[in-house]
């Protein structure tokens, strides 16, 4: 079993970064692909990124590829996400999730385990 805590999240003005964290309690955290979703009020949930348990493979929404950067430190327990040149509709609670068996990185079904959220709010 996992437990997921995101952190990181926070107030920014357009353009501006920030790297959202993603810790999780486990010893076998290396056996769990991570991905980052977002839900902003009133819309679904969407795939953010996402990165592999073997050889961390990385997967992007489109919208975000040339943006954003997933990364993972196994030895910290930890999964990054790296948001730069941020916008406005940016804005949703960031959510991370893991599993041991993901076959379709962005479905948030696949994913068994989820951290609790954290605010990303980006101002014009």
């Amino acid at each position: 079993q996992v437990q997921l805590v995101e952190s990181g999240g926070g107030l920014v003005q357009a353009g501006g970064s920030l790297r959202l964290s993603c810790a999780a309690s486990g010893r076998t955290f290396s056996s769990y692909a991570v991905g980052w979703f977002r839900q902003a009020p009133g819309k679904e949930r969407d795939f953010v990124a996402a990165i592999s348990r073997r050889n961390s493979a990385t997967y992007y929404a489109d919208s975000m590829r040339s943006r954003f950067i997933i990364s993972r430190d196994n030895a910290k327990n930890t999964v990054y996400l790296q948001m730069n040149s941020l916008k406005p509709e940016d804005t949703a609670v960031y959510y991370c999730a893991a599993d041991s068996s993901v076959n379709y990185y962005n479905n948030y079904q696949e994913y068994g385990y989820w951290g609790q959220g954290t605010q990303v709010t980006v101002s014009s």
